[in-house]
């Protein structure tokens, strides 16, 4: 940056004087205002300890308070729907951390822990050491001198097998001229050895090779170079991923721990060890806590751990409410800053600023007022994080001891570090410590985190001053005018040649490689049908009363009946869209359940959590590409049911979850967002599932059927779900029965409503579908692949939105417990099938049953019924 016209104090101390020196500053809103509205508590106050932990947002601890106030969570080792809940929120959690490194669950797991030294804890612990024999040298555990002490201590784990430990300094790591290729398993031949280092020091801020990890992993670098086994690495990503991007897909460490306080703020005490899956198979572990175990004995030494990493390393009930807080941690940090690589640049332009003008800062007489501790000059952020450490001199050339600066830095309400940092091997190199001065320092009284600053004229620890996303240029004149003003005899200077020499010396961008953006391809095409209003069939002839004659006159056709009714529901868990004719595509009834409402926290809301939702009426216009959304006493709001190219580039992508499968998302945008926020009364977002996501049905599902391959849209298990009309008359006068008539009404549709199914088919026989195995309707095959097993849900008026206990006790009772109705469908699509398909209301079905000769309306000699029908199975 050209700052020739700045090369005074009074130029550089302004804001041109600053964009002289570095051109990205804050974010796309007024960082003033920002400040203003999300961090009034500190008001007078310069925060300069981000490193130490940054500050959490007024927004983001609304959010989280509102999420508390409208959401009962459960423990997530239940499995009540608070619990679920719970579960749910917290599984999407886990995913949008493992998002924000750029990787995925195939690739990574989220293992909980209470911070960043409980995570290496876990990996000191679980890590198979190997201790040297005569035919193996053992495992090396080496690490950085300038790491934290957490990764230091690793050392007590190793001492107790013999372990070899080597404290390497940064300028000993080189890369070998000798290909040396990875390793693809650990076997009894290979010996594990791991290396650990920061990604960033957290006494300097010298951000080190991410490169490194590979050239670890493949044995081209000092130390593992020469060393035979195999070779994985713990990166300490605390410091670094503060303010800055890590992209695990380019630089796939084995072991990265991380605590997010260092991110948002809040919640403390949560960290989390991220294990590359790879690398999972070969840790170790003994003791198992409450959650971790799929099976043991009390009596017997006989213990199987529960499958997933996650599950195997968290002991006990996890901090479930800290975890679910992240969530708005996470989306804080997107709307007021859009993104890491922001933070980056905005924290390290602070840094470099304060760094330029402390570094070439003199007394009067032309001595220099601050000894900075630094491996670089500060010129680029892919090098250097927004860490300044530093000590005061005087006048003379001697240091001004710590603990007064701090003192100094109270009064003018400025917050700042001391100390070594908990990084004993930066304080000896940067301060020039040796082993044997830093035990007499401890003979003299000094230890760790103590006041005394010099011990025979020499420091002990140094002053650390760090930047974070609300940070300010404010808060760097602040900072500086305290320097100025406390200890330069004034008249304060700038070393004139140092200050060329630097504003030469910078990089805009970091040269590490972009994080991949993801893209959307093009929904397949498909022909536009429009959903006309479809006049019912009259059925009046089926009402309660008349139900043997209107069997009877089925039974006389060649057929096993007619499909009766069809709909779809645009937004799973909303109203029905009745049609008259549809077409069905890969994934089953075009857009039948492609959009879903969710909470703040991303997890789906269904009538189970939000019965109103049921009130929500959503129809689809194919000619005109849109999805108008109506409710009583609110006006239309409309979405387009297809984006255009340009629009879906900008459409956030999102991630829930449906079933315990991940889907891939991406919001429909603020208006309609808040018309169901409005509505419901909660904060909510309309998402509609990505047109590039595969989901398919789950093989349980299928109960004993072929294995038929089929997508899914945002369904819970099947493309389809079938009722059958003479099923439904018959639960009708069973309720009758055992309700008061006069007192309990159910009307038929509405009755048929409340089991939500795509298809409506009229039989000749109650349950008779039970037996089923094929449908066909029209020409359009389907399987039959299992029965639905029925909630809470079939007890909400889908007119009303009003919750009752029938019909769900009356269909428990008649089917002797097995509260199942109506049985799912995947379309079999033939070698000259083509989508999409039109199917049509008035259609015949026809129908192969299971067994002949069975009757599913009764039951067979031996009383056993089918678990369904009542039907003995063969």
């Amino acid at each position: 940056m050209d700052i020739k016209e700045a090369s005074s104090l009074e130029e550089l101390c302004t804001f041109e004087g600053f964009k002289k020196v570095w051109k990205h500053y804050g974010y796309d809103s007024d960082l003033q205002k920002m400040k203003g509205e999300e961090f009034c508590r500190i008001k007078g106050i310069t925060y300069l300890d981000h490193a130490g932990t940054t500050l959490f947002s007024q927004s983001q601890i609304e959010g989280f308070s509102r999420d508390l106030a409208e959401n009962v969570y459960g423990n997530p080792h239940s499995h009540n729907l608070s619990s679920r809940l719970t579960h749910d929120t917290v599984e999407h959690v886990r995913f949008r951390i493992l998002q924000h490194f750029n990787v995925s669950p195939e690739e990574y797991t989220v293992i909980f822990t209470s911070g960043c030294t409980a995570a290496i804890k876990i990996v000191a612990e679980s890590f198979p050491w190997r201790p040297a024999t005569l035919e193996e040298p053992g495992s090396c555990f080496c690490y950085l001198t300038d790491s934290h002490t957490s990764i230091v201590g690793i050392r007590g784990v190793t001492s107790q097998f013999g372990v070899t430990t080597i404290a390497v300094k940064p300028n000993e790591l080189s890369v070998s001229t000798q290909s040396t290729e990875s390793n693809s398993g650990l076997s009894f031949e290979e010996t594990p050895h791991l290396f650990s280092y920061p990604a960033q020091s957290n006494f300097s801020g010298t951000k080190y090779p991410l490169r490194w990890i590979h050239q670890i992993q493949t044995q081209k670098l000092y130390p593992s170079r020469g060393i035979p086994g195999r070779w994985f690495v713990l990166l300490d990503a605390a410091c670094f991923v503060g303010c800055s991007p890590l992209d695990l897909q380019a630089y796939p460490a084995d072991f990265v721990p991380i605590s997010f306080y260092k991110i948002f703020g809040f919640p403390t005490g949560l960290g989390a060890l991220l294990v590359r899956n790879d690398s999972s198979s070969m840790m170790r572990k003994n003791y198992f806590g409450g959650g971790t175990a799929a099976a043991y004995l009390v009596g017997e030494h006989f213990f199987v751990p529960k499958m997933s990493i996650s599950s195997r390393f968290e002991d006990g009930t996890i901090p479930f409410l800290d975890i679910i807080a992240l969530n708005h941690g996470f989306n804080a940090l997107e709307r007021l800053t859009k993104g890491m690589k922001n933070i980056r640049l905005h924290t390290f332009g602070l840094a470099r600023y304060t760094y330029l003008i402390l570094s070439t800062l003199q007394h009067a007489n032309g001595k220099p007022v601050a000894r900075i501790y630094s491996d670089t000059e500060f010129c680029d952020p892919s090098t250097q994080g927004a860490i300044i450490n530093f000590n005061v001199l005087d006048s003379n050339g001697d240091i001004i001891g710590y603990s007064q600066v701090d003192k100094l830095a109270s009064l003018y309400n400025i917050q700042v570090r001391t100390g070594c940092f908990c990084n004993t091997g930066a304080c000896q190199h940067h301060l020039g410590l040796s082993d044997e001065e830093m035990k007499r320092n401890l003979q003299a009284g000094h230890v760790c985190g103590d006041n005394i600053d010099l011990i025979e004229g020499r420091p002990t620890g140094s002053v650390r001053v760090s930047f974070g996303y609300m940070s300010t240029f404010e808060d760097t004149q602040t900072f500086l005018k305290f320097i100025i003003d406390s200890f330069v005899r004034a008249p304060a200077r700038l070393d004139e040649c140092r200050l060329a020499r630097l504003r030469e010396n910078t990089a805009a961008e970091t040269t590490e490689p972009p994080i991949p953006q993801s893209s959307e391809p093009n929904l397949e095409d498909q022909d536009p049908i429009h959903g006309a209003d479809l006049k019912k069939p009259d059925f009046d002839s089926m009402k309660t009363g008349h139900l043997d004659a209107a069997i009877q006159s089925l039974k006389s056709t060649d057929v096993a009946g007619t499909l009766t009714n069809i709909f779809l529901y645009p937004i799973k868990s909303c109203a029905a869209f009745e049609v008259k004719d549809w077409p069905i595509g890969a994934k089953g009834l075009l857009y039948d359940r492609t959009w879903m409402v969710v909470n703040l926290n991303s997890v789906c809301l269904s009538q189970k959590q939000e019965p109103r939702l049921c009130l929500i009426q959503p129809q689809i216009d194919l000619e005109r590409n849109t999805l108008a959304i109506r409710a009583k006493g609110m006006s239309t709001v409309t979405i387009p049911v297809e984006s255009r190219g340009e629009e879906q580039q900008t459409q956030p992508l999102c991630q829930s979850k449906v079933c315990g499968d991940r889907v891939k998302t991406f919001d429909c945008g603020d208006e309609v967002a808040d018309w169901i926020s409005k509505f419901l009364g909660r904060h909510c977002r309309l998402i509609r599932q990505g047109s590039d996501f595969t989901r398919e049905v789950k093989k349980g599902h299928l109960q004993g059927q072929a294995w038929v391959s089929a997508s899914l849209s945002l369904v819970n298990e099947a493309q389809y779900l079938m009722v059958n009309r003479t099923s439904i008359l018959h639960l009708q006068e069973e309720i009758q029965k055992r309700n008061n008539a006069s007192t309990l009404q159910f009307n038929t549709e509405q009755l048929i409503g409340r089991f939500r199914a795509n298809f409506v088919v009229c039989g000749t026989q109650p349950f008779e579908e039970d037996g089923w195995t094929e449908l066909k309707i029209g020409h359009t095959s389907f399987q039959v692949v299992g029965q639905c097993g029925r909630c809470q849900m079939i007890g909400i008026d889908q007119d009303t939105g009003t919750r009752s206990k029938e019909p769900l006790q009356t269909l428990s009772a008649c089917r002797r417990g097995k509260v199942t109705f109506g049985v799912y469908l995947l379309h079999q699509p033939s070698e000259t099938s083509s989508y999409p398909i039109t199917i049509s209301a008035g259609s015949w079905i026809s129908a192969v049953v299971k067994r002949e000769g069975c009757d599913p309306a009764k039951e067979n000699h031996s009383g056993k019924p089918n678990m369904l029908s009542g039907c003995v199975v063969a």
